[in-house]
């Protein structure tokens, strides 16, 4: 089912629907959208309709997550989540008081889904969208400064068709790989709350068990995603080392699956600094680097340019 189901019952009243800006025209379509951008209204790539079932509390979250067959239902289930209260408020509000740059376009204003192939090699994890580039764009790591430096690393590896990730509709694709983060709204200061993170999860778990027997590598950007990594796989039963390996530039772990998992392989994880711009402005993180444990996740894909 493309929705991924019916919504179970509410333990709690959804968040009101998002009061919209005045419709701007899409940077690439030219299509006018309202700010939030409502679902199923033809964003590009958009996964999700009208009929999408919202999760509004944290029980329902699980309860959506794990009925999400396949990467499409779980992407259009992600993006029209309304779970978290502060995290609907704060993207929504962003989406409305545009920075004056982009006050001539539509934001996106709701949870970002994954971006990529469905059957990934290689896992991008990252922390949460930015309140002016996902959150406005729609896309993972796209539209700020922060995505400038990642997508120019992957175009470098070969995993990405441009070395650039302006908009939704730019003509992005990527070879063998997919950009997740484990907190899918963008959060006040950078900085979800625990509960937050919590209520979050179970879209993350079920994007790392739907990423099937091709996944062979996991690049953990920052220490969030390192951690939110190896607990996503503690829950799913995979093999996890003990004592937790500590984040690290560069720091290499492996998971297994059980032995009696159908798809049963280890899975590389590799730990690298955040491409945010406090890391690349002050050269605690450089191109260098970066392209240093991109290249740790193994052999490249073909891709046709």
């Amino acid at each position: 089912m493309p929705d991924g189901g019916t919504v179970p019952p509410r333990s709690q009243p959804q968040s009101p629907a998002p009061l919209r800006t005045h419709p701007f025209p899409h940077p690439i379509t030219g299509r006018p959208f309202h700010s939030p951008v409502p679902p199923g209204s033809g964003w590009p790539g958009e996964a999700a309709t009208r009929h999408t079932p919202a999760a509004g509390a944290p029980a329902q979250v699980r309860a959506l997550a794990d009925r999400a067959t396949d990467i499409a239902a779980l992407d259009a289930l992600v993006s029209v989540c309304r779970a978290c209260p502060r995290l609907v408020a704060w993207r929504e509000h962003v989406a409305r008081d545009k920075r004056a740059a982009f006050a001539g376009e539509p934001y996106w204003g709701r949870p970002v889904p994954g971006f990529g192939v469905a059957a990934p090699a290689v896992l991008v994890v990252g922390l949460a969208p930015a309140a002016h580039g996902a959150n406005r764009t729609g896309r993972m790591f796209t539209g700020d400064r922060s995505g400038d430096w990642l997508y120019a690393a992957l175009h470098r590896a070969g995993y990405a068709h441009l070395p650039t990730s302006t908009a939704a509709g730019d003509g992005q694709q990527l070879t063998g790989l997919r950009i997740v983060a484990p907190v899918r709204c963008a959060p006040p200061g950078n900085h979800p709350s625990a509960d937050e993170r919590a209520c979050c999860a179970p879209w993350f778990d079920r994007e790392l068990a739907l990423a099937g027997p091709a996944l062979r590598s996991v690049l953990a950007l920052g220490g969030i995603a390192w951690s939110a990594t190896l607990g996503a796989a503690r829950r799913l039963g995979w093999q996890v080392p003990r004592p937790l390996p500590r984040f690290g530039h560069g720091v290499v772990a492996q998971l297994e699956h059980p032995l009696d998992h159908p798809s049963a392989r280890v899975v590389r994880l590799v730990g690298g600094y955040h491409v945010s711009q406090q890391n690349t402005f002050t050269g605690r993180l450089t191109e260098a680097m970066l392209d240093e444990v991109i290249a740790l996740l193994g052999p490249t894909p073909t891709l046709v340019r």
